[in-house]
């Protein structure tokens, strides 16, 4: 798989190349990781869906029940990355049901360089969940190729609502950081989110899940 991503970057002249996917065992990706350091070739950038995600077109069964969730995922996949210095060379983009500002703020937080927002998008587009994205019947007109369905679908109108919901998530995120007291999201790390896990007990994320420092598996 690493040669191939090789082999897009030689054919794409140099443009960043890498690949998604859900972890299921872990030791799938740390055998990924250590064929990075054998052969020398690291993607640019991995996106990690969590168990969350999942598109309409698919079984039930594995929307709602395969894979690990984004936030253990990316603690996972950021840790062993750091853990065999790899982190730095590669951007981990989180992706799993991040709609809200603080859906940003948490993933950033874990370890995240970037998130993809999917199913706030397809909210503001119009989307119902009718679970019909592969019949060519989506009722909305997002998911079809049906004249009598897509004309449903008003380009001008949904485009303006998608800019500002892009716009007001990005505002209310820079928001929650100016209200943390920092200046740079770079700047946001595990000990910024404080979590409940019994009773009165709160702990903040690096409590819950300690840092891993660059190198610290080899």
């Amino acid at each position: 798989m690493l040669k191939f991503v090789q082999q897009l970057r030689e054919l794409s002249r140099g443009k960043p190349c890498g690949f998604k996917l859900c972890i299921g065992r872990k030791q799938e990706f740390i055998d990924i990781c250590k064929a990075m350091l054998k052969t020398g070739i690291k993607p640019d950038v991995i996106t990690i869906d969590g168990s969350e995600g999942g598109t309409g077109a698919a079984p039930i069964e594995f929307s709602d029940s395969i894979g690990m969730p984004l936030k253990e995922a990316m603690v996972f996949v950021t840790d062993f990355l750091n853990g065999l210095d790899l982190k730095k060379n590669i951007c981990v983009i989180a992706s799993g049901k991040i709609i809200t500002a603080f859906d940003l703020i948490r993933a950033l937080a874990l370890g995240a360089d970037l998130c993809n927002s999917a199913w706030g998008m397809m909210f503001a587009l119009g989307c119902i969940q009718a679970l019909k994205c592969d019949t060519n019947e989506c009722p909305t007109g997002i998911t079809t190729h049906d004249p009598n369905l897509t004309r449903g679908l008003v380009v001008e109108d949904k485009a303006d609502r998608m800019a500002n919901f892009q716009s007001e998530t990005v505002k209310a995120a820079m928001e929650l950081l100016a209200g943390i007291g920092l200046d740079d999201f770079s700047q946001l790390n595990r000990s910024h989110i404080h979590k409940r896990v019994e009773g009165e007990t709160i702990r903040t994320f690096e409590d819950i899940y300690p840092s891993v420092k660059p190198g610290a598996y080899l």
